[in-house]
């Protein structure tokens, strides 16, 4: 067992406005817990504007990828953005920190083996129209990049979830205090892990 939790890792899961008003908070939870994640953190927070502009750095390196990323789903549906890619980051990450502004959030710390890769994958496409069935937004959204660009605002899919282990650890501690995170024993990690 011992050498399994050098592999546990812990990842940030925002259920986001529209979930909590659709009732999806447990679903969210359950999602995660059948897979075999441990809750080890979890609170409802307004965020206030130093935590979003730290959850959505004002770096150059991270609007100069997210830019390019959206400049080709913009190029996939031919539209062609004048703005540069730091530019179109910049434009994505006011939208990002709009659509978390001004309303209460449910944040989770769960934690398992392979947790960010396997809470991407839980949550889906962030687009959820190009989310795969049995996802929470395959499941519960058919929203678009499309009908956000008409909107001029981000893109409603339900959750957020961290896109990488360093992602995921530079957030939590956005959102938690380490005296905010438990360490304790879940019993069906032995049953789920374990060959004695």
């Amino acid at each position: 067992m011992k050498k399994l939790e050098e592999h546990v890792e812990r990842t940030l899961i925002l259920a986001k406005h529209d979930a909590i008003q659709r009732g999806l908070v447990g679903e969210i939870i359950k999602r995660f817990e059948n897979r075999g994640m441990k809750i080890v953190a979890c609170k409802m927070v307004e965020p206030t504007e130093e935590m979003l502009a730290l959850h959505y750095p004002d770096d150059e390196e991270w609007k100069k990828r997210v830019g390019a990323r959206n400049r080709e789903i913009m190029a996939e549906k031919g539209i062609e953005m004048k703005e540069s890619d730091v530019e179109f980051g910049a434009m994505i990450r006011a939208y990002n920190m709009a659509s978390l502004r001004g309303t209460p959030l449910l944040a989770f710390v769960f934690e398992g083996l392979h947790a960010v890769e396997i809470g991407r994958k839980i949550v889906g496409h962030t687009e959820p129209r190009k989310a795969d069935p049995g996802t929470i937004r395959g499941d519960f959204s058919t929203e678009s990049f499309q009908l956000a660009d008409v909107e001029k605002r981000v893109v409603r899919n339900l959750v957020h979830a961290s896109g990488s282990k360093k992602e995921a650890e530079n957030e939590i501690k956005i959102w938690f205090k380490d005296e905010e995170i438990y360490d304790y024993e879940k019993h069906d990690w032995v049953v789920m892990h374990s060959f004695d």
